[in-house]
């Protein structure tokens, strides 16, 4: 949960997702033909066909997308760590996309102060920001109306979002083109971006990287896919 000086990167062109992929698109892609592995058609503890899909690990993501680009023709990817942070900040140099903080009323994370078990206190507010709701669930991708100056929802909590990267502790020696970091580093470990429902507003910042085992799921973990010009062959 850190966050680490910027650097400056060439980043080519790609076209990411509106909103984290929902339920439905989830049920649809999970019908078309096996690539490498079984998918469960319906992972999620939250149910809704417009809300984003979770309980979804790193490798069913991966299966996700290799099975939507069997089907079109068109490569689709997780994207790499540098292209999320790119497409979440869009420009914009503040801790979230919409500025200094942050409230309820334009993401979906924990508004509320909590205590961990080992009795630490975290703060639902960011800056001074105030606190607000913890809806303790998804909601519905694009509900909150606030899309960054790309045009794209939710990147700020609801679900975590997988990239391709391996967790690597820090930039240093990190790819100059924006590439996913898939050498080095810890290899058992791959990175996630953006928070979640569970998550306080800190953690929900457009710089937070956090990492789990490729192996996990939980009712917090979901996607959101990238695609480039780059067809497959027919």
């Amino acid at each position: 949960m850190m966050s680490f000086p910027s650097v400056w990167l060439t980043v080519e062109s790609f076209l990411m997702g509106k909103h984290p992929v929902t339920q439905a698109q989830w049920k649809a892609v999970a019908a078309f033909a096996k690539v490498e592995r079984v998918l469960d058609p319906d992972p999620s503890k939250f149910k809704g066909d417009s809300r984003p899909v979770e309980r979804v690990n790193w490798y069913d993501a991966i299966e996700f997308c290799k099975r939507l680009s069997q089907k079109t023709g068109r490569v689709y990817r997780l994207p790499s760590e540098a292209e999320w942070e790119y497409a979440c900040r869009a420009g914009t140099t503040t801790p979230f996309h919409f500025g200094e903080t942050m409230t309820t009323d334009l993401a979906n994370y924990r508004g509320a102060d909590w205590e961990s078990d080992e009795g630490t206190t975290y703060s639902g507010s960011y800056g001074a920001g105030p606190k607000g709701e913890y809806s303790q669930q998804t909601t519905v991708v694009g509900s909150f109306e606030v899309a960054n100056p790309f045009g794209l929802y939710d990147m700020h909590g609801n679900v975590w979002e997988w990239c391709l990267d391996h967790w690597h502790e820090n930039y240093q020696g990190a790819p100059s083109d924006g590439k996913a970091w898939e050498t080095g580093g810890d290899g058992s470990l791959r990175l996630l971006r953006g928070g979640s429902w569970y998550n306080g507003p800190d953690i929900c910042r457009s710089a937070n990287r956090f990492r789990y085992d490729p192996d996990d799921w939980h009712n917090d973990l979901g996607l959101r896919v990238v695609s480039i010009s780059a067809r497959t062959s027919s």
